[in-house]
């Protein structure tokens, strides 16, 4: 089995991720520096449940450190890196830029930096459905645009995929990057809009609704994230010979470089979201409003013909479905989930 370092495995999609790969019986290195961008007790608690796996070791270092980076590479030998380490958050990005750079751009360099020098077969790391931007298409697709970034984090993570081509085409390093739209599900991040509403119902306290209710996102469920990460892991695929410098555009290359959208198809106002989770919880939620936030998209609608094409998967978890899910965890779970400090909510 291949041997894979995910870094910021303390986070959602990493803790999922990793533990899918540590089923599947991959060997598993984790990485995290174990911020306290939010409460970090279930940091703690999404890596104490990793190193139950015997197949599992884990390691807190920063990304800027590169020198404990280069040492880890050298003892551990990995074959394939998936990047989810990041600085979350939009409108954080206007609070503490800094740390977007530090830890999207210099600690991004440093990583893929790595995976050259020691030949890694794979780099995989996460984008984010922000770079679209002030794109008006009704579906994102891997082909449009992605010049007109309207935050930091949407440009470091542009950025993320710019310096990922230079080093597929320049050192033949195989490179695919992963634009996660709206990901939620159980062990999800606190700051983000479906733990944050169910857990403000069930403590009967206000939510701040944005933008009216009006946002549209493709909320994607994280079983089928990792069902699809899994796949792109695991897969073998070279780029395509027949493409050439007259069919190329942002979603395609003729160097070992590949972008996708990882966002179920169909999408949901924040409005109709709220009654689906009050319609569950049996309880109306106190609510409220405010306008359209600095940085804030107002639709992001994935499109999935690219990923369902190359995988031959589906999103199979409906956003009731997934709802549902997210709810049943949390209540059953809610004396350590409602205990956790709203600290550096910044969606």
């Amino acid at each position: 089995m291949p041997r894979i370092l995910v870094t910021g495995s303390a986070g959602f999609i990493g803790y999922s991720i990793s533990t899918l790969l540590l089923k599947k019986k991959y060997e598993v290195t984790g990485l995290d520096n174990l911020s306290n961008y939010y409460d970090i007790r279930i940091k703690n608690k999404r890596t104490a449940e990793l190193l139950k796996y015997k197949n599992f070791k884990f390691f807190k270092i920063n990304l800027n450190n590169k020198n404990k980076l280069k040492k880890l590479f050298e003892k551990e030998k990995f074959d394939i890196v998936l990047n989810l380490a990041a600085q979350a958050g939009v409108r954080y990005s206007f609070i503490n830029p800094d740390e977007y750079i530090k830890t999207n751009i210099n600690g991004f360099f440093n990583l893929i930096e790595l995976s050259k020098e020691k030949k890694i077969k794979h780099f995989v790391y996460a984008s984010s459905s922000s770079v679209y931007g002030l794109s008006n298409k009704n579906k994102s697709s891997e082909e449009d645009s992605v010049d007109h970034p309207i935050s930091l984090y949407a440009a470091t993570k542009r950025s993320n995929e710019l310096i990922a081509h230079s080093y597929s085409y320049n050192f033949n390093l195989r490179t695919t990057g992963l634009r996660f739209f709206t990901v939620y599900g159980e062990f999800g991040r606190p700051d983000m809009s479906i733990f944050k509403f169910i857990k403000k119902n069930l403590q009967n306290k206000h939510i701040q609704v944005f933008n009216h209710g009006r946002h549209q996102r493709s909320f994607s469920n994280i079983h089928d994230v990792c069902n699809f990460l899994f796949e792109i892991i695991k897969s073998k695929k070279k780029i395509n010979k027949k493409n050439n410098l007259k069919k190329l555009n942002p979603g395609i290359s003729i160097s070992p470089f590949e972008i996708y959208n990882i966002g179920n198809p169909s999408k949901i106002s924040l409005i109709n979201l709220i009654k689906i989770i009050e319609s569950k919880l049996g309880r109306k939620t106190k609510k409220k409003y405010l306008g359209l936030q600095k940085g804030d998209i107002v639709s992001t609608h994935a499109s999935e013909k690219k990923l369902i094409k190359n995988f031959k998967n589906n999103f199979s978890i409906d956003i009731s479905t997934g709802i549902q899910k997210h709810i049943d965890w949390f209540i059953k779970n809610k004396n350590f989930l409602l205990k956790l400090k709203d600290k550096n909510l910044y969606q």
